[in-house]
C-alpha cells in the first residue's frame, strides 16, 4: 500500500514537472499572459483546481509583493503535491528562461556593449515595453482622481530622491493613504473556507524567515563585507519590495547594481531588452544580472535570492488567506500601494530607461514604431526584440 502511494506521488510530481516545464518554454507575453496559460492548462484541461479556487489564488498573489505569476504557479504546485510540488512547479516554469539569460550574459561579455548597434536597439525595446506596461497599469490601478494623486506623489518623490529607502517609504505611505481613503470603499468577499496542505505553524515559520532575512541581510552585509552576501542581499531585497508586477523590479534592481559599479547602464538595459525575448517570469532578469556581475554562479545565486521572498510569502500566507481577503481595510491599503506602483514605474521609465536610450529624434521614432507593433498590431514580444536588435544595427550602419 505504501509503495502504491509513493508511486502515485512520484507520478504526480513527474507530471507537474513536465507540465510546468512546457509552460516555461512557451509562456511568452508577461504576467497577465502567464495567468491565462495557467488557467488553460491547470484549470480547464487538467481540472487540478476549480475556477473559484484559481481566482482566489490569483487574488492572493496580486495582494503579495513579488512575481504574481510565479507565485500562482508555486501555489498550484503546493495545492497539488505539497511543498515539493511547489518547488518542482517553480523549477519547471523558471529554469528555461534562467538558462537562456545566463547564456546570453556569458556571450555578451565578449562584446563592446557600449558601442554595439543591436544593444541600442534592445534599449529602445525596453522603452516600448515599459511604456506599454505603464499604460495598462495606469488604466487599471489609477481609475479615480485620488489614486492618480497617489501615483503623482510617488513619481515626484522617487524621481527627486533616488534611494532604495525612498521606494520603501513611498510604498508604506501609499498603503497608509489607501487605508484611510478606501477602508470603507473596499467590500469583503464572501466565500467558503478552504483547507491548504500547509500547517499554520510552518506558514508562520516562513513569514518569520522572510522578515528575518529582510532585516538581517543588510546588517550582515555591512559587518562581513563579503561580496556574495552583498549580492544576495541586493536581490533578496529587490524581490521583497516589488508590488504591482515584474516591471516594477526594474528601478529596484537598477539602483542596486548600477550605482554600485557592478555594471553599466548599457549592460543593464541590454539584459532587460533580452529578457523580453524569453518566456517565463520577468524576475529571471536577475539571472542575467548575476551572471554579468559574478559569472554563472552569480546568476544562480541572484535567481535564488530574488525568488526566495516569493516562496516564503506564498507559503506563509496560503493558510491565512481566508481571513485576509475578508478584511476591507487591507484591500484599501493595497489599492493605495498599487497606485504608487504606477508612479514608481513612470519614474523608472524616465530614468534610467528614457535618459539613456532616447538620444536623438531617430531613436524616438524607432521606439514609437516598436511601441505600435507591440500595442496596436499586437505582435509577440520576441518579434519586437528581434526587430529592435536588427533595427538598432541598421541605424548604426546608416549613421
Amino acid at each position: 500500500m505504501k509503495k502504491k502511494h509513493q508511486s502515485r506521488d512520484f507520478k504526480t510530481l513527474l507530471e507537474l514537472l513536465t507540465v510546468s516545464t512546457r509552460l516555461g518554454f512557451t509562456s511568452f507575453g508577461g504576467p497577465v499572459a502567464h495567468l491565462g496559460y495557467f488557467h488553460e492548462e491547470y484549470v480547464r484541461r487538467r481540472k487540478w483546481m476549480d475556477e473559484k479556487s484559481y481566482a482566489d489564488l490569483v487574488a492572493l498573489c496580486q495582494f503579495l509583493p513579488g512575481p504574481a505569476s510565479s507565485q500562482v504557479g508555486i501555489g498550484i504546485g503546493v495545492m497539488k503535491a505539497g511543498l515539493l510540488g511547489g518547488i518542482i512547479a517553480f523549477i519547471g516554469f523558471t529554469l528555461p528562461s534562467v538558462l537562456a539569460l545566463i547564456l546570453f550574459a556569458l556571450l555578451l561579455q565578449g562584446f563592446d556593449v557600449g558601442n554595439a548597434g543591436w544593444i541600442q536597439g534592445l534599449k529602445l525595446v525596453a522603452v516600448a515595453v515599459v511604456a506599454h506596461a505603464i499604460v495598462g497599469m495606469a488604466q487599471k490601478l489609477t481609475p479615480d482622481l485620488s489614486r492618480k494623486a497617489i501615483a503623482l506623489l510617488a513619481l515626484v518623490v522617487t524621481l527627486l530622491w533616488q534611494t532604495a529607502y525612498t521606494q520603501v517609504g513611498v510604498i508604506l505611505l501609499a498603503a497608509f493613504i489607501g487605508f484611510l481613503l478606501y477602508k470603507q470603499h473596499a467590500t469583503p468577499n464572501e466565500s467558503e473556507r478552504k483547507n491548504f496542505p500547509i500547517s499554520r505553524g510552518f506558514a508562520i515559520g516562513c513569514l518569520v524567515l522572510f522578515f528575518g532575512l529582510l532585516f538581517l541581510l543588510p546588517i550582515l552585509r555591512e559587518t562581513t563585507s563579503l561580496h556574495w552576501v552583498a549580492l544576495f542581499d541586493s536581490f533578496y531585497r529587490s524581490g521583497s519590495l516589488v508590488f504591482g508586477g515584474g516591471h516594477v523590479v526594474l528601478p529596484l534592481l537598477e539602483r542596486e547594481v548600477v550605482p554600485t559599479g557592478w555594471m553599466t547602464d548599457e549592460a543593464f538595459l541590454a539584459g532587460y531588452g533580452a529578457t523580453q525575448a524569453v518566456p517565463g517570469p520577468l524576475f529571471t532578469f536577475a539571472a542575467y544580472l548575476g551572471t554579468v556581475i559574478n559569472g554563472w554562479q552569480g546568476g544562480l545565486l541572484a535567481t535564488v535570492a530574488i525568488f526566495l521572498p516569493a516562496f516564503l510569502l506564498i507559503l506563509g500566507t496560503l493558510p491565512f488567506w481566508d481571513d485576509l481577503r475578508q478584511n476591507p481595510k487591507i484591500k484599501g491599503a493595497l489599492m493605495g500601494v498599487n497606485a504608487a506602483v504606477v508612479g514608481i514605474l513612470i519614474s523608472a521609465f524616465y530614468h534610467p530607461i528614457w535618459t539613456s536610450s532616447i538620444l536623438s529624434p531617430i531613436d524616438f521614432a524607432f521606439a514609437a514604431v516598436l511601441f505600435s507593433m507591440l500595442v496596436y498590431w499586437k505582435l509577440p514580444p520576441w518579434v519586437i526584440v528581434v526587430t529592435g536588435a536588427l533595427g538598432g544595427s541598421l541605424l548604426t550602419l546608416l549613421s
